[in-house]
């Protein structure tokens, strides 16, 4: 399908506009005629040009008064005005015209190479800049749709994670309370058949012994799967004790110092932030004890109006700029991805040889 745009040619004689509709014809563009200041008004009105010829000297409102009319018009604010005048043109009409917000000016008799290739510059701006127009649309457009398909896909991952919570929630409770009631019933069976054997029935006693020591053994791995699933100290007691029994256990289990400072007052979270910042901080720890070589980390909740948090400081070797920024990360990429999901932002910043320092903030209510 050929493009095509419009072109105003007005002027008060029939015969000057027969001739410009002539000589323009080849351009293969809508030409479109006024015969006053008054029509070409009215036409500016209707349609969109690329470029108007505008005859200066006519009856009622002349070229210069037109011109200024339709510079005042929202979609012809920026349309070229090109002035033909059949009078030798003085540097005050001149200026007049470009006043009035003309591009350029030409005297009659027209040369038709001239104008024509004059106007084939405007019609060509007013094909590119349809094109450009069209693109930034349909950019914008895919933009939007790429906008809106993250913001699905961001409330399917968090929908995902609360269920996942939810289910470890549940796994977790079933297996403390059902196992957990199982292996002390079974304890209790143990002490009670335990309690009937004789001096002359050592073997079985040294069995039994046996028995208890692995009850108890299993009892511990019980409530170790269940803490891990879901720490019911966050849900009996709150996130900043959370944090602080977290960071017991961490340096329980790798020997690293562990320093934590909590803020005095209450923290008022809701579930799925407590558990966004939990399970933040846990992968904060876990990717000290694997990658940072550190012997020391310092942690610190703070309460700020409407915002809390969470920062992490490790002396270790420090995590490398092309890590930070690597698609790969993915233990870096959904923890930022659970701050978003509940409205906060993760920072993490490293230096070579001093460490690695994260920072997360949460608000407290979302708005």
């Amino acid at each position: 399908m050929t493009w095509k745009t419009s072109i105003l040619l007005v002027d008060d004689d029939q015969r000057n506009l027969t001739a410009l509709q002539e000589l323009l014809q080849k351009l293969g563009q809508n030409l479109v005629l006024a015969r006053s200041g008054e029509e070409a008004l009215r036409c500016v009105l209707k349609d969109e040009f690329a470029v108007i010829l505008l005859d200066v000297r006519m009856p009622g409102l002349d070229g210069f008064a037109t011109a200024k009319l339709i510079r005042e018009h929202p979609r012809s604010r920026l349309t070229p005005i090109i002035f033909l005048t059949g009078l030798e043109a003085d540097s005050r009409s001149i200026f007049r015209g470009y006043e009035a917000g003309a591009v350029d000016y030409i005297v009659k008799p027209l040369v038709p190479e001239v104008l024509t290739s004059k106007v084939s510059v405007f019609v060509e701006l007013q094909r590119k800049s349809a094109v450009l127009t069209r693109e930034i649309s349909e950019r914008k457009l895919v933009e939007e749709q790429l906008l809106e398909s993250k913001k699905n896909l961001r409330a399917l991952a968090a929908r995902v994670q609360s269920v996942v919570e939810e289910e470890r929630t549940r796994i977790a409770r079933e297996i403390h309370d059902e196992l957990g009631q199982a292996l002390t019933g079974l304890k209790m069976d143990l002490t009670w058949l335990a309690g009937r054997l004789d001096a002359a029935q050592k073997p079985l006693a040294e069995k039994a012994a046996s028995m208890f020591q692995l009850i108890d053994e299993t009892v511990q791995a019980v409530r170790r799967i269940a803490t891990g699933l879901r720490p019911g100290v966050l849900d009996d007691v709150g996130l900043p004790a959370a944090i602080e029994w977290q960071a017991k256990d961490f340096r329980m289990r790798t020997g690293i110092r562990c320093h934590v400072a909590l803020p005095t007052g209450s923290v008022e979270l809701d579930q799925d932030r407590s558990t966004a910042t939990f399970r933040i901080f846990q992968e904060l720890l876990t990717n000290v004890a694997r990658h940072a070589g550190a012997t020391r980390v310092d942690v610190q909740v703070r309460l700020d109006e409407n915002l809390l948090t969470l920062e992490v400081q490790d002396n270790g070797k420090g995590i490398p700029t092309s890590t930070l920024g690597s698609s790969k990360s993915l233990g870096l990429l959904g923890m930022h991805e659970r701050a978003q999901m509940v409205g906060g932002t993760l920072e993490i910043m490293g230096d070579q040889g001093r460490g690695t320092h994260a920072k997360v903030s949460i608000p407290l209510q979302m708005h």
